[in-house]
């Protein structure tokens, strides 16, 4: 570093207030913000896999606390019907794009709910396409109780009046079918269908987590900061020493 390059201790000392101090604050908040989603993410799939794993239970008739039973396994009895199902855009499977098939079943205890059938490819959509899928007669499906979302500022508009969804808006979804509204629905599990389509088992029982490589990153740059910092005030402070040396001598 030349003696033109070196920064003077009142433009190191203006560094410190108005750049280092507020970025390492800033950084670091960013890094224990990460901790807490860190935290958050791990107890959430803690939480789906513990109830992912226990025994399934048949559906309650009446759902008073859908909360309370999310990522819960259950089976239920009735009838599918596949001349109502919709169609849940922009799924992918082994990062094959496609759709979600959702079906209304009729429950032989009575009462109707909707069921995410699982993944066709987009050359599948068309029921006539995979006839032996659209099962009939009255069959017993196992699956997960799972919610609605909410979607992304990226995410399109649902547009119901042609059958097409981007995100799971269960009054919408429910209206459509003609059926009474409920705040859950059903995936269905990965008991292959035949023909192969659709392909149940989409529950998402893992949130992505992320987080760990986040908080390193946030951390090290306040690190990094720190040390540029302190370089920088160790040399305005030997160059300083030394001008008021060469003003002494």
């Amino acid at each position: 570093m030349t003696k033109r390059d070196e920064t003077s201790l009142p433009t190191a000392r203006r560094w410190v207030i108005f750049v280092a101090i507020p970025g390492i604050l800033i950084l670091l908040a960013l890094g224990s913000w990460q901790v807490h989603r860190l935290m958050w993410k791990n107890e959430a799939n803690e939480f789906r896999q513990n109830r992912a794993n226990s025994e399934a239970v048949v559906l309650p008739e009446m759902v008073e606390d859908a909360a309370a039973m999310l990522y819960r396994p259950v089976w239920l009895e009735g009838r599918f019907q596949h001349q109502h199902e919709t169609y849940l855009a922009a799924r992918s499977y082994n990062s094959n794009p496609g759709y979600h098939v959702i079906t209304p079943f009729e429950r032989s205890d009575g009462g109707s709910v909707l069921v995410n059938r699982g993944w066709v490819p987009l050359d599948h959509k068309d029921p006539t396409t995979r006839d032996a899928g659209q099962i009939e007669g009255v069959v017993r499906i196992e699956g997960f109780l799972t919610g609605g979302n909410v979607p992304g500022w990226m995410t399109p508009d649902n547009v119901p009046e042609e059958n097409f969804w981007y995100w799971i808006d269960l009054p919408s979804l429910y209206g459509h079918a003609g059926l009474e509204p409920r705040d859950y629905l059903i995936d269905a599990g990965a008991t292959a269908n035949p023909g192969g389509y659709p392909i149940g088992g989409q529950t998402k029982t893992e949130l992505r987590n992320e987080h760990l490589q986040y908080i390193v990153i946030w951390y090290a740059l306040a690190a990094c900061l720190g040390m540029i910092t302190y370089l920088m005030l160790r040399n305005a402070g030997r160059r300083a020493r030394q001008t008021e040396a060469e003003k002494d001598s």
